[in-house]
């Protein structure tokens, strides 16, 4: 089991603090011992002709005799047991007359054996001696002991004079707080759900995995993988369910890898798997397809399947980078740009991700700018009635004009705007001029024309619209029945039987009851799901120009439009037609019974002050010629 080493250090410091404190003790008592036996081997030794030593007890040996803790005296030359008091005896079961005949390795050894470091100090004639080891007694009992001793000199003989201290209760003492403090060390770098290592683990031992490589002029792979869409698990099945599939998925990843191999949970859905000793870049492939295809494999969870996805981002050491802060963030660039490419699929990273990833870092340090700037502005483009040629709506299309790029495309910046969460006080800002405009227009005496909004899922979610709504209606003097309200069909499935499905079906009904109505945008690139269709009442389909482009060539086109127009004809639902550039594919349109359409064929977009062209009331005039491609691209559309 690992452990922190400057815990366990500290731990053992401490313990070391309290014993060096105890041995003083011992080792002052076995000096005052030691004085003594120095004392008791003088006079013995005018007695050593007619008795062996140690044989006398005189008033001398009271301490040798008394002491509490066993002492024993050992020759240095042969190793052999001279003396041992009563303390020792009792402790040890034996006799003097056998503990003399007994070889010291055969009364002092660890487990693994007699005590070599003992022996070797007694062996180097040192003057002092001290040093933890085992005492076997003659009933089988292991103590743990300590042994100090010191040197004496009788004549010409040299003794050692051992004092020992039963130290059995204060090694399990320790035992229990080192397990303990590894316990704890264990809890800390480790993630309690998973049982994977966790984040912690992951700084004390990827930048060792690093300096590895380094040594052995090796690659190294960071693995940065992230669940597909497992907010939307989590939030539909439960968390408990969601625990149960991180669980699954920890264990099935640790089964693709190998055993020196780092497998790591960073928190929530995200995993980091660290291949040590790379060989070839087609080992991380054949690794990152093995975990693709084992996160592929249904998991049932209380008796329902369930599948699940990943996202995988590559960096590669030495290549990507060389230090541990550079090797995650190139892995979690690569990673989004696996997310971006359709999920389910492994990227390794590429400059061209970090120069994408720093343009997107730039777009949203304008954005913020640039809201806080007013250089974004309200552009207003006509949805037409086909036959009539007559304004059904007016869709708002937010516009930014950066003082260096020029005018800078939705595509670039939305999808910045919705990741983080600028696109709700710019959602309120758009929702807010066209209501704003609406009223000078009405108080102008235009023609009475609704305005099309389009509402991000982030702000349906995060926002109280219908609350946002009603007050801005109110403040302005426009009645909510102007709004047509266009999301997207993202925005409605997700939420539908997620956490805010209910709060996301509450607020659609709240809009509705206030007047607004409701379509689904660029209906058919997302789940289409008709299931909504018949649960919520939707007033329009705007078809995607996707489809639309190619209607008159196109076979497969043709007939998926001609489907959702004949399906939403049943269900009482007004289709619109987006992106109409040319006159076929209106004709078409009219021909298959689409109601409405939209695009630069029937008129651009413009700012405020013109749109006057479009409030008349009067069928718009599409006999002057389309722009072209050039001046499309200069207005940013």
């Amino acid at each position: 089991m690992r452990h922190c080493p400057v815990r366990s250090s500290c731990l053992r410091q401490t313990l070391a603090f309290g014993r060096r404190e105890e041995v003083k003790s011992l080792e002052l008592l076995g000096a005052m011992l030691a004085l003594a036996l120095i004392g008791a081997a003088v006079a013995l030794g005018q007695l050593a002709r007619r008795h062996r030593f140690g044989g006398g007890r005189g008033a001398h040996h009271a301490a040798f005799e008394q002491s509490p803790h066993g002492m024993l005296v050992v020759d240095a030359g042969s190793l052999k047991i001279v003396d041992a008091n009563p303390a020792l005896l009792r402790s040890l079961g034996y006799s003097l007359r056998e503990l003399r005949k007994m070889p010291l390795a055969e009364i002092f050894s660890d487990n693994a054996g007699p005590p070599e470091a003992l022996l070797a100090q007694l062996r180097q004639d040192a003057a002092r001696l001290l040093i933890e080891t085992g005492q076997c007694c003659r009933s089988g009992r292991f103590l743990h002991v300590e042994l100090s001793g010191y040197r004496v000199e009788v004549g010409r003989r040299i003794l050692y004079t051992l004092t020992t201290r039963d130290i059995t209760v204060r090694r399990r003492v320790e035992a229990q707080q080192l397990e303990k403090q590894q316990h704890l060390d264990h809890l800390a770098h480790h993630d309690q759900l998973t049982g994977l290592p966790n984040r912690l683990f992951l700084a004390a031992h990827l930048p060792g995995a690093i300096d590895e490589a380094k040594r052995g002029n090796s690659m190294l792979a960071v693995l940065f993988l992230d669940l597909d869409r497992f907010k939307h698990i989590n939030d539909s099945r439960g968390h408990e369910t969601g625990d149960k599939l991180l669980k699954t998925v920890a264990q099935r990843i640790r089964a693709t890898t190998r055993t020196e191999d780092i497998v790591v949970r960073m928190g929530g859905d995200e995993f980091i798997v660290v291949l040590k000793t790379v060989a070839t870049p087609e080992q991380i492939n054949e690794t990152a397809s093995r975990i693709t295809e084992a996160l592929a494999e249904p998991v049932v969870i209380d008796g329902r399947p369930l599948v699940t996805t990943a996202s995988i981002g590559v960096s590669l050491f030495p290549r990507d980078g060389a230090t541990m802060g550079e090797l995650l963030r190139q892995s979690d660039t690569a990673m989004y740009q696996a997310k971006d490419r359709g999920r389910n699929n492994f990227q390794l990273f590429s400059p061209v991700m970090e120069r994408k990833l720093k343009e997107r870092m730039a777009i949203e340090s304008s954005l913020r700018a640039a809201f806080q700037g007013r250089q974004l502005d309200v552009h207003y483009q006509p949805i037409v009635e086909i036959e009539s040629h007559r304004v059904l709506a007016l869709e708002t299309l937010l516009r930014w004009r950066h003082p260096a790029l020029g005018s800078v495309p939705p595509e670039r910046f939305v999808a910045v705007a919705e990741e983080t969460g600028l696109i709700v006080p710019i959602g309120e800002f758009v929702l807010e001029r066209a209501i704003e405009d609406t009223a000078r227009w009405q108080a102008a005496g235009a023609a009475a024309v609704p305005i099309s909004v389009n509402i991000s899922a982030v702000q349906l979610q995060r926002s109280d619209l219908p609350a946002t709504i009603t007050r801005l209606t109110h403040k302005h003097g426009v009645s909510p029945r102007m709004l047509l309200l266009e999301l997207t069909e993202s925005a409605v499935f997700e939420q539908r039987e997620g956490r805010y499905g209910d709060s996301t079906r509450d607020a659609i009904a709240r809009l509705r009851e206030l007047g607004a109505r409701i379509a689904i945008d660029d209906f058919g690139t997302g789940y289409s799901s008709l299931s909504y269709l018949k649960r919520w009442r939707v007033d329009y389909l705007k078809i995607d120009r996707g489809f639309v482009r190619d209607l008159v060539t196109d076979m497969s086109d043709l007939a998926i439009v001609e489907a959702i127009i004949a399906m939403a004809r049943h269900l009482n639902i007004e289709v619109v037609a987006e992106g109409i550039e040319g006159w076929q594919q209106l004709e078409k349109l009219r021909q298959l019974g689409c109601s409405y359409a939209q695009g630069y064929l029937l008129a651009r977009p413009a700012p405020f002050d013109q749109c006057w062209r479009y409030l008349t009331g009067q069928p718009l005039d599409l006999t002057s010629q389309p722009p072209s491609p050039e001046s499309l691209e200069a207005t940013g559309t």
